[in-house]
């Protein structure tokens, strides 16, 4: 599945443009050209990338950004900021706020996709279709594949949206209640010990070579993927 892209920008003939490069490129384009059309774009299904213009009408940049990352469902989504403003101090402002990474126009179409696939790849690897190995545990998102050590391994759907996630958000612990939204979606009612069901079924099957233990129970906060003991 290609990454979808949110650009907000105000000049129709750059929009237009932008909108065209992605596109070119196998993104998932969706365009707003105002604060408010912004906003209504950022519902399920959210955004994974957006592209922020530091002024357009309604508000700016500046203050979208901030709302992105005061919204529990947009927090994580990474955001570049396209300005014609270059000065350092405005930089700082930016990046004070919440954005991965800033564009002065004008730009090359071959930078601005390069920068988008480097705060892809580090913000969601399985954007850009790429194999995730941890030690020997691949995960091949677009086969839709699981292998341990070049075995395949058998897998349902839910246990390898669940590894999915994990592979991809490394380290960190997360509630029932987290996974629950990341996994199954905010719009699916499942009960919280439904994760408990999942976990067991995905430590079965990912089960040599000790890698069950990769999937950690962190007692009274959830759950946990972690190559550390």
């Amino acid at each position: 599945m290609s990454a979808r892209i949110l650009v907000v920008e105000d000049e129709s003939a750059i929009r237009e443009m932008l909108c065209f490069v992605l596109e070119q490129q196998g993104f998932d384009v969706v365009e707003a050209y105002d604060y408010s059309s912004a906003i209504d774009c950022l519902i399920e299904p959210v955004p994974d990338l957006i592209l922020l213009d530091w002024m357009f009408p309604g508000g700016n940049g500046i203050s979208l950004a901030k709302e992105i990352k005061r919204n529990d469902l947009t927090k994580a989504v990474p955001i570049i900021m396209l300005t014609a403003r270059g000065e350092e101090e405005d930089k700082v402002r930016g990046l004070e706020v919440g954005a991965d990474d800033y564009i002065t126009k004008p730009f090359s179409p071959k930078e601005l996709i390069a920068r988008i696939k480097a705060v892809l790849r580090r913000a969601m690897p399985t954007a850009l279709e790429e194999l995730i190995d941890v030690n020997g545990l691949v995960l091949d998102p677009v086969s839709h594949r699981v292998s341990l050590n070049e075995e395949p391994v058998p897998i349902g759907p839910t246990e390898f949206k669940l590894l999915h996630f994990f592979m991809t958000h490394t380290e960190r612990v997360y509630s029932r209640e987290q996974l629950l939204d990341h996994v199954w979606g905010t719009n699916v009612y499942v009960e919280d010990r439904t994760v408990d069901v999942h976990i067991r079924r995905l430590r079965k099957a990912i089960g040599g070579h000790g890698h069950e233990s990769f999937v950690q129970t962190v007692r009274g906060a959830g759950y946990r993927f972690s190559t550390r003991v």
